[in-house]
C-alpha cells in the first residue's frame, strides 16, 4: 500500500482529475451564478477532465521514465486517444441526446395519456477549447509536482 500512496505519477493524475472537476463547479458558479453540484461528477464542461487525466499521466511518464521513452510515447498516444474521441464521438453522441430529447418531448406533448420520456445526458463531450483547458491544467499539475 505504501507504494501507491508514494506514486507521484497517480497523484498527478488524481490531482489534475479532481482539479477539474473542481474547477467546472466554480466556473458555472462564476458565469451562471449557481452553485451545480451536479457538474462535480459530470462529464462534458471546462476544463476537461479526461484531458487534463490523461496529459497529467503522459507529462508524468515523461518526467520520469523521459521524454523519449517507450512509456511515454504510450502514454501520449493514449492521450491523443481519449482527447479526439472527447472531442469527437462523445460530443457527436451528446448532440444526437439533445435531438432525440427534443423529439421525446415533442411525442409527449403530443400523446394525452401522460407519456414520461427519460430525458438522456446532452453533456457528454467537449468543445476543442475545453479540451485543450484540460490538457493544459493536466501539464501545469505534472510540472508543479515533478519540476
Amino acid at each position: 500500500m505504501q507504494g501507491i500512496l508514494s506514486n507521484k505519477i497517480l497523484w498527478a493524475v488524481l490531482i489534475s482529475l479532481v482539479g477539474a472537476q473542481v474547477l467546472k463547479v466554480l466556473i458555472v458558479l462564476i458565469t451562471e451564478r449557481k452553485f451545480d453540484r451536479q457538474r462535480i461528477r459530470g462529464t462534458g464542461g471546462m476544463p476537461s477532465s479526461h484531458s487534463s487525466s490523461v496529459t497529467a499521466l503522459a507529462a508524468s511518464v515523461g518526467f520520469v521514465e523521459g521524454f523519449s521513452s517507450s512509456e511515454f510515447t504510450i502514454a501520449l498516444v493514449l492521450a491523443f486517444v481519449v482527447m479526439y474521441d472527447a472531442m469527437g464521438i462523445r460530443r457527436a453522441a451528446g448532440r444526437h441526446a439533445e435531438i432525440l430529447n427534443e423529439l421525446m418531448q415533442d411525442l409527449a406533448d403530443s400523446m394525452k395519456d401522460g407519456f414520461k420520456p427519460e430525458t438522456l445526458r446532452t453533456l457528454l463531450g467537449h468543445t476543442f477549447p475545453q479540451v485543450v483547458g484540460g490538457a493544459i491544467l493536466g501539464i501545469l499539475v505534472s510540472m508543479i509536482i515533478f519540476l
